[in-house]
């Protein structure tokens, strides 16, 4: 599977926060100010998640040329992941 740059820009974006939760960390901020950022982080990998899974479905369904099988066990598989990632 190839990754599209929006989801790997999301990953980054990520990053950098996670970096400033740790600096905030160390400065001794407020906890609430880094629960919320921690909190923001959270639904960021959620949604890369989503996006990443949905990706892969729509190329499985596509590589399965109509066969039933093929497209139940791609959308079982993606259920799975998405239960997994919880």
């Amino acid at each position: 599977m190839t990754y599209d740059s929006k989801v790997v820009n999301r990953i980054k974006r990520m990053e950098g926060q996670l970096r400033g939760v740790i600096r905030m960390m160390e400065e001794g901020k407020d906890c609430k100010e880094v629960i919320t950022q921690l909190s923001a982080v959270r639904s960021g990998v959620d949604r890369a998640i989503g996006v990443i899974v949905s990706e892969n479905l729509v190329e499985c369904v596509r590589d399965a040329d109509g066969d039933l099988s093929v497209m139940n066990e791609s959308i079982q598989d993606a259920v799975n992941l998405l239960v997994k990632s919880r």
